[in-house]
């Protein structure tokens, strides 16, 4: 999310001008989004946008804090496909009671929400209202469609993790598809552009390595908070991946391969500069452990361990805790 964006609608609302929200700024009502919803539409976004006010400054203004503050945090919004369907009770003998309302009203509404649950929203809400709009952090929402004649669609206010996936390979295509799916930036790197193509890597990022080998790696700088994946074809350079994943510190390292193979990278990651720390640090093999053989099957046990080590890192040992609790698992 852009601080100018939150910024200008501030000043627009301010100015009693009617601020030009757009699916770029909140992709959440974009085509590839919304693609077979027959309730929302992107123009809908235009519906919310009138629908504001000055009484809403404050959402956005608590939206910019946090941005600032690196806060776990999502703009969220109320759309309403039927009015008179809102605002009933539909609850059932299966779902939680929320009282004897529906939703508060029938109107659109933006709000804020953080991992801690602090709602600011520019009017009153229903218990029921609540519990969908708490849900956006779950990115965006788990029961957004649980209720007739509304629904709830969140943006985050931080970062996508980054995953660099180091080869082309079949796997790492099936990886890239899967972990851009569960809200990861997806980075693919290669020398061959056969592999590295748009059809095989369509939601990520194509970095192209001159000279038929991974020399050029050395050029490219991944951020500690990012996520290494070492995925080579046939796993030729995979000591330079791990090496170069290291040595910038990146958050999470995997590699796959056999016990065997593993033991000769480790001796080409030490002749290439890497310590046995180095090594240590590197998940062998990637994924987690259920019999996965297959590409598709292996991107399912790479990504399950990504999502993994992103929850692990986001949240304390104690909210994960009363998380695993919640549903049993304690």
């Amino acid at each position: 999310m852009d601080k100018a964006v939150l910024e200008s609608i501030i000043d627009d609302l301010r100015a009693g001008r009617v601020p030009a929200l757009a699916p770029e700024d909140f992709p959440c009502f974009s085509e590839a989004a919304l693609a077979g919803n027959e309730h929302v539409a992107p123009a809908y976004l235009q519906t919310i946008a009138a629908a504001l006010t000055e009484a809403d400054i404050p959402v956005f203004e608590r939206a910019i804090c946090a941005l600032d503050e690196g806060d776990l945090a999502w703009i969220g919004f109320k759309v309403v496909y039927d009015a008179d369907e809102a605002v009933l009770n539909t609850d059932n003998e299966v779902t939680k009671k929320y009282g004897d309302a529906g939703s508060a009203d029938g109107e659109p509404l933006v709000f804020f929400c953080n991992d801690a649950k602090e709602i600011v929203a520019s009017r009153a809400y229903s218990d029921r209202d609540k519990f969908q709009m708490k849900d956006a952090t779950r990115g965006p929402s788990m029961h957004n469609e649980q209720f007739e004649g509304l629904t709830w669609l969140s943006v985050p206010l931080f970062d996508a993790v980054r995953v660099w996936l180091l080869g082309a390979s079949d796997a790492a295509s099936e990886v890239a598809a899967l972990a851009a799916h569960v809200g990861f930036a997806v980075t693919v790197v290669d020398y061959d552009p056969a592999y590295l193509s748009e059809g095989r890597f369509p939601d990520a990022r194509r970095i192209l390595l001159p000279g038929g080998n991974f020399d050029g790696l050395a050029d490219l700088a991944c951020a500690p908070e990012d996520y290494v994946c070492v995925l080579t074809r046939g796993h030729m350079f995979d000591p330079e991946g791990c090496v170069w994943a290291t040595k910038h510190g990146a958050h999470y390292v995997g590699m796959m391969g056999c016990k065997g193979k593993n033991d000769t990278v480790h001796d080409l990651v030490l002749a290439k500069g890497g310590s046995e720390e180095d090594w240590a640090r590197v998940k062998r093999p990637i994924g987690l452990k259920f019999g996965a053989k297959s590409p598709a099957e292996l991107a399912i046990a790479i990504v399950a361990e990504l999502v993994d080590v992103r929850y692990r890192q986001r949240y304390s040992a104690e909210a994960r805790a009363k998380h695993e609790a919640s549903l049993g698992r304690a």
